[in-house]
């Protein structure tokens, strides 16, 4: 398994990741109906620095990590997570997740927050804790969920390990 920054070539492969789970409505607050260019816009954006896990030859997972707020914000990491249907529960989640910990933190950010965890996606809210992740706000209702109708979003939140200077770096 080797994860690295994707390139212009890993658009394809990144949207057969993400076309199921956009399509799916059930853990990220994209329009469903979305189509490839509009995602990988929002994949890509330019506040996004991107990566791709590659097992073997093939494209495992995908994920993003950015600022989570510009100005004085912008010492707090966010970042976005997908894996291939085919590769779910095979520890690609937690090895990408521990990639983007260690990158944000060589960028400089002191802290990583995600903002909109669906309270369903019990698999994420795992991983998130088993990494150190506090839940510090629970927002009732936030979803709506396709199968379950309304559901809770959770904040999660963690600093990350070395202190740094309060000029954190832009992950881009």
């Amino acid at each position: 398994m080797k994860t690295r920054p994707a390139t212009a070539q890993d658009r394809a492969g990144i949207w057969h990741i993400l076309e199921p789970i956009i399509r799916e409505g059930e853990t990220y607050t994209l329009d469903s109906q979305m189509n490839d260019e509009q995602v990988l816009d929002y994949w890509f954006s330019p506040n996004h620095q991107v990566f791709v896990t590659i097992c073997g030859t093939q494209m495992a997972g995908t994920f993003y990590l950015r600022p989570n707020q510009g100005g004085g914000g912008a010492h707090v990491a966010n970042a976005g997570f997908a894996v291939a249907p085919a590769f779910r529960r095979r520890g690609i989640a937690r090895a990408m997740a521990v990639y983007a910990l260690e990158q944000a933190e060589k960028v400089g950010f002191t802290a990583m927050q995600f903002n909109f965890v669906i309270a369903s996606n019990m698999g994420a809210i795992k991983l998130w804790h088993q990494l150190g992740f506090a839940t510090v706000g629970r927002l009732p209702g936030a979803f709506d969920h396709p199968r379950l109708g309304l559901v809770d979003a959770l904040v999660m939140y963690r600093t990350l390990a070395k202190p740094h200077s309060n000029t954190a770096q832009s992950a881009t």
